[in-house]
């Protein structure tokens, strides 16, 4: 039995040795990595001469996010094109490598050289001032002697180019109400407050509400922000509650949302010494389909009741 165990075992390890095959050698410094960092700057720059000089004569330029499986590629006077866009339709372009990563050179037997690129484009659109800073996966397939480049692969988001499209033309986004039963719950709850009926206030909040402000790290649950308020009413009296302006309902169009933005003037009076203060805050509420809030966003200077 024991002779058996043995040879069992020495017939496992060795099928595993026998899985593995090398292809090739992954380099961190490597002609082909500057190459494509030549390239890159040549991209940003809009230096289309130098691109041209480094992109091979029937370079394919592939979309590695598309499902059309009959897709040909682009060819190289697809990216000058693409370049030449991005020299004359952006400010402040830069092709950097990501923090914290790196290309790769990947030398294999099978498919050639490849340089694994992981960078961010940057840019601002001169026409609609949509900024361009997201991530891109590129594979830059290599010659021999790393002077050009192949094929390209492109892994990236693209949903920033579609708001530069949006952004072209004049668009409606829905509604705006000077009155409406949302404001009125809004003042409902604010007046609620100011005299002391918290339990009438929160009536009007989702029980699931979210609350974001500016002064907290992170967002608040319904019962934090009860808890919040309760040691800041502890310490301080709210005498008076004035309309800054007057609020406005948002009924969007896009994602069918909305939100009341009110403006107010809040007199608090400090219960230990009667100090008084006015803060100026500003709550944009967002509410759900049973008519309550359900996000509160909520800008104000919190130094103040210090």
């Amino acid at each position: 039995m024991k002779y058996f165990i043995y040879v069992m075992s020495f017939l496992f390890v060795f099928s595993l040795n026998a899985q593995k095959n090398k292809n090739g050698t992954i380099y961190d410094e490597h002609p082909g990595i500057d190459l494509i960092a030549s390239f890159h700057e040549a991209y940003a720059s809009g230096d289309v001469e130098k691109a041209s000089s480094i992109l091979h004569d029937d370079v394919k330029w592939y979309d590695g996010n598309t499902e059309n499986k009959d897709a040909e590629g682009g060819t190289k006077n697809n990216v000058l094109n693409n370049i030449k866009w991005f020299r004359d339709y952006f400010d402040y372009v830069s092709f950097n490598d990501t923090e914290g990563a790196y290309p790769d050179m990947l030398e294999t037997k099978r498919s050639g050289n490849w340089v694994q690129s992981w960078f961010h484009v940057y840019g601002v659109h001169k026409i609609t001032g949509v900024e361009l800073d997201h991530p891109v996966l590129r594979m830059y397939r290599v010659n021999d002697d790393n002077t050009k480049i192949l094929a390209i692969i492109e892994y990236s988001n693209k949903l920033n180019f579609s708001r530069i499209g949006d952004a072209g033309t004049d668009r409606k986004n829905g509604t705006i109400y000077i009155s409406h039963e949302h404001i009125n719950t809004v003042r409902k709850a604010m007046y609620a407050f100011l005299n002391g009926d918290a339990e009438k206030a929160y009536s009007f909040f989702d029980e699931n509400s979210r609350f974001h402000d500016i002064n907290e790290e992170n967002v608040m649950s319904f019962e934090e922000i009860k808890a919040r308020d309760n040691k800041i009413f502890a310490n301080w009296t709210m005498t008076a509650l004035d309309e800054s302006g007057y609020p406005d309902y948002l009924e969007y169009d896009w994602r069918d949302s909305n939100a009341v933005q009110s403006w107010w003037n809040m007199r608090m009076t400090r219960n230990s010494d009667g100090k008084e203060v006015v803060l100026k805050v500003l709550f944009i509420d967002w509410f759900g389909e049973e008519g309550k809030i359900i996000r509160r966003f909520l800008y104000w200077n919190g130094s103040l009741l210090k």
